[in-house]
């Protein structure tokens, strides 16, 4: 599973907080590249989320599939991120990317596991959810 990404993860490796805000910043204002290399190099995050969400043989049917929606749910969250983020205090609080997307892309495996169990494909319930941890 996830053979086509497994090069991509070794290419992309985790950013540093401050150079993962420098390439938000030139992705928001259109630099195609830095939102390319924002994607990329949050596909291992992604593939660890689902891991951590959905049971194995759910994931072996439909991991390839929630992999790829999630790619274009990561294009989007990189123009809506915010870069000045304030607490309820009012003081800037650098939140993380990784931090910002995890509870989308778990809504993204559970509206998966829903479609495919109304289309007949899947069962769905408390049983699909769960995962592993088998990094």
């Amino acid at each position: 599973m996830w053979e086509a990404y497994r090069e991509i993860v070794q290419q992309y490796p985790r950013l540093a907080a401050e150079e993962e805000r420098r390439l938000i910043a030139a992705a928001q204002t259109g630099a195609k590249e830095s939102i390319d290399e924002l994607v990329l190099r949050h596909i291992s995050f992604v593939m660890w989320r689902l891991r951590k969400k959905v049971f194995r043989q759910h994931l072996e049917r439909h991991g390839e599939d929630m992999l790829s929606a999630a790619i274009p749910v990561l294009y989007q969250k990189v123009k809506t991120f915010n870069l000045n983020y304030r607490d309820r205090a009012g003081n800037l609080k650098p939140v993380r990317f990784a931090s910002y997307i995890w509870k989308r892309i778990d809504g993204l495996a559970i509206d998966h596991l829903r479609r495919e169990a109304q289309a007949g494909g899947a069962v769905f319930d408390d049983e699909c959810l769960g995962g592993h941890d088998s990094s």
